[in-house]
């Protein structure tokens, strides 16, 4: 059977995801998938899922949010304490409800914490649209720490060790708030306002060069490639993030002009 390359790319805010996967001859682009895996184990399957929901909050967050975004960090006071999952959602739902009121244009994404050594519950937010002394306000069951805009500048480290300058990409943070679910919480891994982008992979189209990790498909305009990796899943993986040296350059929406 004849095999082509399709190739297919994503924005989030300063963010572009571009996967090449192969597909039957003859499929068409504009609805063309990478194929699923083939999972020997539900362990397998449940990496998987995981991995997929990370990617997807990864993206939300780099499309919604920046430095004029706030991430802040709610504790319970002894008074307010409680210690079920169930009286946490509780919580959290009728604190972003307040948050919602009075500011129905912001953007808000919460993720449930849980301290390792003293087992007490909390919160971690990203907000954009609210004054962060009207954090402590709305909130009123604690304390409010940690309350710091987005870095302009995120450093990873590259496959030689070396520390490479990501500019505005929040993908570590988001991982690492991703991270915080556990199954004793049920339910989805972080709650999310309706005002927030949710980013859409735009149409494949057929891969015209025979891609690899040394040959990766060219950068969009202003951007600059930082990462380069072939999948267990058997497709190649190309990030871009916008140059940090071009952020006089103008942004709309979850894209750059």
């Amino acid at each position: 059977m004849m095999v082509r390359r399709h190739k297919r790319r994503k924005f989030s805010g300063r963010v572009c995801e571009q996967i090449v996967y192969t597909v039957a001859g003859g499929t068409d682009p504009k609805t063309s998938r990478p194929k699923k895996p083939r999972f020997q184990t539900q362990e397998e399957r449940e990496e998987f899922n995981t991995r997929i929901s990370a990617a997807k909050f990864a993206a939300l967050v780099n499309a919604n949010f920046s430095t004029s975004s706030y991430y802040s960090t709610l504790t319970l006071d002894t008074e307010h304490e409680v210690h079920t999952a169930q009286e946490m959602r509780r919580i959290r739902d009728n604190f972003y409800r307040r948050m919602v009121y009075r500011y129905p244009e912001a953007k808000i994404v919460i993720v449930y914490g849980r301290g390792k050594s003293t087992n007490r519950f909390h919160l971690h937010l990203i907000t954009d649209g609210i004054p962060a002394d009207a954090l402590g306000q709305l909130w009123g069951l604690g304390s409010v720490i940690d309350c710091k805009p987005l870095r302009k500048h995120n450093y990873y480290l590259d496959e030689n060790g070396n520390k490479t300058d990501h500019g505005q990409d929040y993908t570590a943070l988001a991982n690492y708030l991703h991270g915080h679910w556990r199954k004793e919480f049920g339910g989805h891994r972080y709650k999310a306002s309706r005002s927030c982008v949710r980013p859409e992979p735009e149409p494949a189209t057929e891969a015209v060069r025979d891609y690899s990790l040394t040959r990766p498909p060219v950068a969009p305009r202003g951007y600059i490639l930082v990462e380069s990796r072939a999948t267990q899943y058997g497709f190649l993986y190309f990030k871009y993030v916008w140059d940090p040296k071009n952020e006089t350059r103008k942004r709309t929406g979850s894209r750059l002009l």
